[in-house]
């Protein structure tokens, strides 16, 4: 038997139920996609299922403000994300009368949706025998014909998406990419792989050569950058502060923050008050105290943020002041949101 029907066989078998496999409607099975996008399933099953709810339909997520759907969205990480569903719901309802389009070609054009999201819309809800090509399909086919080029470079890409067509089964595309996908997120596993009980182990190169460990291969691209971030978290008598939105091109565009200054290494409170008086936002303040002493590090895929909160009361009467108990209704990124629950007042 070959590779195909070999995964076809384990799939039947060993699938997890997932509400997003019980349907073919592809609104749901975009929204699943976009939301699993380096994410594991167990912590984005959650999130699809109050998005759902949320909006039943692509017409109710278009309607919907953005700042619904990033507070919805919040402690997914990778917001851009958040923002082009948005933008993908609305061009569907525009563009395309409320209806996916069904080739992979025209599903391209859809904003946030590249090669592997347009393959699986296509196989998955209407059979179109286009191979899908993610994390777990690369680790598969690379284990299993131990090919070592690189997955994240030009000629990888290129080569892993021709093997993957090579390999499918046409017929049975829909439960085929689903199975291929499935194996390699729970038998081919990225480490600890069941190579003892798996399917493929008589003809997996990777296995016969001992280089299971070391398959597939990954340029490494990413150089991290330290940032350190202060957080003004503003307090007047009456239990209000004060949030600020984000705009530019950040990865935290339009979502809601404390005042921040942004400064070259972790300050003291002495150097921190030379920088508060540039900032418009703080009024006088009687006192001033950091709540964490040791930075919180939070690491992103480009950039480690080292971050301290610090504590300004004030009797004055914030402009704009928000009572404390409704700032967790507002879009925050998760390292706020974790302050937050935190902080009582």
């Amino acid at each position: 038997m070959n590779f195909a029907p070999k995964i076809l066989n384990w799939y039947h078998e060993h699938q997890r139920k997932l509400p997003w496999r019980e349907t073919r409607d592809p609104y749901k099975v975009w929204l699943s996609e976009i939301i699993l996008q380096q994410t594991r399933v167990a912590q984005g099953m959650p999130y699809y299922l109050r998005f759902v709810e949320a909006f039943p339909t692509v017409y109710d997520l278009a309607d919907a403000p953005e700042e619904q759907v990033l507070k919805l969205w919040q402690g997914l990480g990778y917001y851009s994300r958040a923002r082009n569903l948005h933008a993908t719901a609305k061009m569907v309802v525009e563009d395309f009368n409320g209806k996916f389009p069904k080739t992979y070609k025209e599903l391209k054009t859809l904003k946030g949706v590249g090669d592997y999201t347009a393959s699986a819309i296509a196989s998955f809800c209407f059979d179109v025998p286009e191979p899908v090509v993610d994390g777990n399909v690369y680790r598969v086919l690379s284990r299993y014909f131990g090919v070592d080029t690189p997955i994240n470079s030009t000629q990888g890409i290129k080569y892993f998406k021709e093997l993957a067509r090579e390999v499918m089964d046409p017929a049975n595309i829909r439960d085929y990419n689903q199975g291929i996908m499935e194996f390699g997120a729970v038998q081919c596993a990225p480490k600890k792989p069941y190579c003892l009980l798996c399917p493929l182990q008589e003809s997996c190169v990777a296995l016969q050569e001992n280089k299971v460990d070391r398959l597939p291969v990954k340029l490494n691209k990413t150089k991290v950058r330290n940032r350190y971030f202060n957080y003004i978290v503003l307090l007047d008598d009456d239990g209000n502060t004060v949030l600020e939105q984000r705009t530019g091109k950040g990865i935290w565009r339009n979502l809601y923050q404390f005042p921040l200054i942004e400064s070259e290494k972790k300050l003291q409170v002495e150097e921190l008050g030379h920088l508060i008086q540039k900032k418009d936002v703080v009024p006088k303040t009687e006192s001033m105290s950091l709540y964490n002493n040791e930075p919180i590090v939070h690491k992103l895929s480009h950039q480690h943020l080292h971050t301290q909160f610090w504590i300004l009361k004030t009797s004055d009467i914030l402009e704009k002041g928000i009572p404390w108990k409704e700032i967790g209704g507002f879009p925050v990124p998760v390292l706020i949101a974790d302050f937050i629950r935190t902080l009582k007042i």
